[in-house]
């Protein structure tokens, strides 16, 4: 396990890097097997803003937070992050302890393509593997994103699930 530390806009200090890794520190113990964590620090117009990507046996924990300073930015990111484990705990738990948890969605590559009429600003391909769809709930509500691109175990093939605006979730299954 190892903590990479970016900075757009800034320059990354030993002392804002001892900091960083001394907090993300703190969401390592909850696991024993984490991938490489990479935590990009940004200012955009006096905003500072954290983003910490954790990947948890091919789970993805993200969190952002944005504030006015970057150390209080980094505190709340940790903190929302603790609070997102704390809260799949015993999910993640029994999962990873009975090894059925096979979901996956990590980003690899990022592309520009331009089209005729529609211009695509970022392509993301990640690996896809069968889970049922709370395992795909679970994992959306990880990555906090309002939908999920996964191989339905059951039927075998992909599916989307979303975010309704109603605080529900829908699930959309391609008919052939």
């Amino acid at each position: 396990m190892g903590i990479t530390v970016r900075g757009k806009n800034i320059e990354i200090t030993p002392a804002l890097k001892d900091y960083v890794e001394k907090r993300v520190g703190k969401i390592t113990k909850y696991f024993s097997n984490l991938g490489e964590i990479t935590v990009i620090l940004n200012v955009e117009k006096g905003r500072h803003i954290v983003e910490v990507t954790v990947p948890v046996n091919g789970m993805l924990l993200r969190g952002e937070e944005e504030t006015a300073d970057m150390y209080t930015s980094i505190d709340l990111v940790i903190e929302k992050l603790e609070k997102q484990i704390d809260k799949y705990k015993t999910k993640l738990a029994r999962k990873l302890r009975a090894g059925t948890f096979k979901g996956e969605l990590l980003p690899n590559q990022t592309a520009e393509t331009d089209s005729d009429n529609f211009k695509v600003v970022k392509t993301k391909r990640f690996a896809v593997k069968p889970i049922n769809v709370e395992e795909a709930i679970m994992q959306m509500n990880l990555i906090n994103h309002d939908f999920y691109v996964f191989i339905n175990a059951e039927s075998e093939e992909v599916n989307v699930l979303y975010r309704r605006k109603d605080g529900n979730y829908g699930l959309m299954e391609p008919e052939f």
